[in-house]
């Protein structure tokens, strides 16, 4: 597996350690000890994955999150020593695409930033498309909906909508699904898979990030099922 994977930590030993534990899984791996720096490196390429620490010298990593947000979806996986629930539910709520708690094991970063490497590079579906796909791709379309795994796009009321990876997913595979219920645990699997160690409350973030953007349609909407989990209800004729 290929990739460039860009790392803002201001540790020099745990930026080394990261740095080694994926170049010897044949990743590439740059490291920046400050924003400055980062930013710089970001203007010259566009990594794969971003590794964020939180804690930084003169600014957080809850502000790089934001502002990377602003222009890129590129995957980002938080780290930190913070591990209260707040923590992790507001990296997820600013863009963040998983949070690892300090100290990590070197071997479940690789196995994460791999999976993330896996989906976005394959635009793997997690399930097969519905009848409502269009033919020989991997889009779905409702009126003024129109959700691209094929390029990770997608496009409501008739403009372009940015949205990081696994929010993308997840609409997709709602969407591709219309009408059936599914349980956090089960979106977890189905989105995430089984390298990810994450609670069921970032599928709840991950949806309230997604009716932020996507509004309630009169024909479609991102349904809760309470109790159970969640739908794309679709109105039936």
């Amino acid at each position: 597996m290929k990739g460039i994977v860009y790392v803002l930590e201001d540790d020099a030993s745990i930026a080394g350690l990261i740095k080694f534990s994926l170049e010897r899984e044949q990743l590439t791996c740059r490291t920046f000890g400050c924003v400055r720096d980062f930013t710089a490196g970001l203007r010259e390429q566009t990594p794969d994955v971003v590794l964020l620490d939180i804690m930084l010298p003169g600014i957080d990593g809850y502000d790089v999150c934001r502002e990377i947000r602003k222009t890129s979806t590129v995957p980002i996986i938080m780290l930190s020593a913070k591990g209260e629930v707040f923590d992790k539910v507001l990296g997820l709520e600013l863009g963040a695409d998983d949070y690892i708690i300090k100290p990590f094991d070197s071997k479940e970063l690789v196995a994460r930033v791999k999976a993330v490497l896996r989906r976005y590079q394959t635009g793997s579906a997690p399930a097969a498309p519905a009848a409502s796909t269009e033919t020989g791709t991997e889009t779905i379309q409702y009126t003024d909906l129109t959700v691209s795994l094929s390029n990770y796009s997608v496009v409501y009321m008739g403009h372009p909508v940015e949205m990081p990876p696994k929010e993308l997913e997840l609409l997709y595979f709602l969407a591709t699904h219309p009408n059936q219920v599914f349980t956090r645990e089960q979106l977890l699997d189905r989105i995430w898979g089984y390298e990810y160690v994450v609670d069921t409350r970032t599928v709840d973030v991950h949806i309230k990030r997604l009716r932020e953007k996507i509004k309630d349609h009169d024909e479609w909407r991102l349904a809760t099922v309470w109790g159970i989990g969640y739908k794309f209800e679709t109105k039936k004729g």
